[in-house]
């Protein structure tokens, strides 16, 4: 068996697509990759978001179902996205950006928390020297661009048991009581498994 060696994209649902597009493009500073329809269900816009080139672990993609209710994480689902930066003075930017954006954020040491405007959680975080895929955009400098995810949390109703499913099938490492490991050739990927 090959391990998994990342995350290469994320799938979300969001209900509204023009202000999904407003945070996620503008304000992130992702490129959006493609606007397309849910094969499945046509009648719903399915928006692809990455850096300049569509790499694995840059994209994040949502289903707009209109007027959707705003989630509430719960078992077996992931509540926060993790993207890597490149210094702390990135962290900087990113919380003055948002701040002029009206968007609360938390900062720890190398870490800055906040939500998109539907509840999401989002935490950036500093990988120093690591290689950034971002997007250009015209009013965030390159250095201090989301370079990628990293990582996710996701609530379990069992953490053992999703921590076995993990290792056992997925083929991730255990790098700490809930943390476990993806690591490809060049990156790696994190999946730190909360109780509920």
């Amino acid at each position: 068996m090959n391990p998994i060696e990342g995350i290469h994209h994320i799938t979300l649902i969001t209900g509204d697509a023009p202000g999904n597009v407003d945070f996620y493009a503008r304000v992130l500073g992702l490129r959006l990759v493609k606007k397309t329809v849910n094969q499945d269900d046509p009648g719903v816009y399915h928006l692809f978001y990455a850096d300049e080139n569509g790499s694995p672990g840059t994209e994040m993609t949502f289903f707009e179902y209109p007027g959707a209710r705003r989630g509430r994480a719960g078992g077996g689902m992931v509540h926060t996205l993790i993207s890597r930066v490149g210094s702390a003075q990135a962290l900087d930017f990113w919380a003055d950006r948002l701040t002029a954006e009206g968007i609360g954020s938390d900062r720890d040491g190398d870490r800055l928390r906040f939500a998109d405007p539907e509840g999401l959680g989002h935490e950036l975080q500093v990988d120093a020297g690591a290689e950034l895929l971002s997007a250009e955009h015209p009013q965030i400098p390159p250095e201090h661009a989301i370079g990628g995810l990293i990582g996710v949390r996701a609530y379990s109703l069992d953490p053992e048991h999703s921590g076995k499913l993990l290792t056992d099938v997925l083929g991730a490492t255990p790098t700490g009581t809930s943390a476990y490991e993806l690591r490809g050739d060049e990156r790696a990927a994190t999946i730190t498994v909360e109780d509920l």
